[in-house]
């Protein structure tokens, strides 16, 4: 049950970088790390009691490549657009 306390620590060490980071770059970093995270402990519980967690794991890892390709499209075009990623500054953008 060692995966649970690596799984639990990376998700906790995610939680804190999306609250305290100011950057959209770091932000998604740190949801990254909390995919990651899930990974570990959907392919620690396949191991542990003989599920079906890797193709779980496989497919949240397709659907955060997805993810980082559209959300770094995102920051590119902001960035080229208000010069800043910083996620205050965002906040404007709301409508």
């Amino acid at each position: 049950m060692s995966f649970l306390y690596a799984s639990a620590l990376l998700f906790a060490l995610g939680v804190y970088g999306v609250l305290t980071r100011r950057t959209a770059i770091l932000v998604f970093l740190s949801i990254e790390l909390m995919l990651n995270a899930a990974n570990l402990s959907l392919v620690g519980f396949a191991r542990a009691y003989g599920l079906e967690g890797q193709v779980a794991a496989l497919m949240v890892i397709a659907i955060a490549a997805a993810e980082v390709a559209v959300g770094l499209g995102l920051i590119v075009a902001i960035f080229r657009h208000r010069e800043s990623t910083a996620v205050d500054d965002l906040s404007e953008l709301r409508g």
